[in-house]
Parts: C-alpha cells; sequence; structure tokens
C-alpha cells in the first residue's frame, strides 16, 4: 500500500480529534485506535452519500465485514489534536469494496497515516459473501468519479433500507 492521489483529489473528509482513550502514556495515538478513525471515516462516507451503513445492514440490504487492514504509520498524532480523515472508495470488486484512509493534520499536507481497508459483503444468517448491491456501485462509482452525490431518490431498493 502507498499513496497513490494527492489530498487534494480525495472527494471527502471529515475531521475528528485525538481523544484521551485513543492515546499511549506518551498522549501519542496507539495503533489500535486507527481502526476506530478507520470505522468513523467509513461510516461518515456512505453517510455523505446518504445511508447509513448501520440501517442498511440492520434492514437486511448490505452488511460488510472487514477482511484485511493495513495502517502505514508516518508520523504521530497527539492528544487533542484534530485531524483530517480523507477516505475514498479505491475498488469495488464483486463481493468487495476497498477504502482508502488518509490522516492528515489540518492544514497541512503532512500524511500521518494511511489505511487500507477491503470490506467482503455477507449474508448475516450463513455468513457467505455476497455481492455488492449495483445500487451501491453505481452511487459510489459516480462519487468517486465526479464528486457529485446523486439523490438517494434514484435507487429505490437502498433508499427504502435508508429510511
Amino acid at each position: 500500500m502507498s499513496r497513490t492521489m494527492p489530498r487534494s483529489d480525495f472527494k471527502f473528509h471529515t475531521v475528528v480529534r485525538v481523544r484521551w482513550m485513543d492515546c499511549d502514556a506518551q498522549g501519542i495515538v496507539f495503533n489500535g485506535a486507527y481502526m476506530g478513525y478507520l470505522e468513523i471515516a467509513q461510516a461518515e462516507y456512505f453517510r455523505t452519500l446518504g445511508f447509513s451503513i448501520y440501517k442498511i445492514a440492520q434492514r437486511g440490504y448490505f452488511d460488510s465485514a472487514v477482511v484485511k487492514a493495513t495502517l502505514e504509520f508516518k508520523a504521530p498524532a497527539r492528544i487533542d489534536e484534530l485531524l483530517e480523515l480523507h477516505a475514498r472508495v479505491s475498488r469495488i470488486g464483486n463481493t468487495s469494496l476497498t477504502l482508502d484512509v488518509e490522516i492528515y493534520q489540518p492544514d497541512s499536507e503532512r500524511l500521518l497515516s494511511a489505511i487500507q481497508a477491503v470490506y467482503v459483503g455477507f449474508y448475516p444468517e450463513t455468513l457467505a459473501t455476497r455481492p455488492v448491491p449495483g445500487e451501491i456501485r453505481a452511487l459510489v462509482g459516480h462519487f468517486e468519479a465526479s464528486g457529485e452525490i446523486l439523490p438517494l431518490a434514484e435507487f429505490p431498493a437502498l433508499a427504502e433500507a435508508a429510511t
């Protein structure tokens, strides 16, 4: 995994503040906290597109689990700092989505960490893999290509699961 695009090319970002519970005794973010930042980036990315990943999973439309996560540490983040989480879906396979997250200090090009996670869709009842729905594929693909968020009403099954 390596940085593949400039920070300004990410279509989505959100800001978090480093909490004490994210840090070791020296006040530096410890490695396990980055999985929490990954989840925040994932949830907020899809919320920006118009739906909650939690709600569509509860309604049986689509659920996924992390099957692989890679973290590259570049520089420390410290207690009470603001962090920008820049996220993009870099690949959609038949049953998987790859999410890239890069973490920066605000107003800086200093890359602190990079995370890449592969999520695989599954059926909760059987744990068998399932395809990424075409509506999610189309919504994400359009957003990543153009930066435009299409109305959820254009995706009726997803819109129903999201309400």
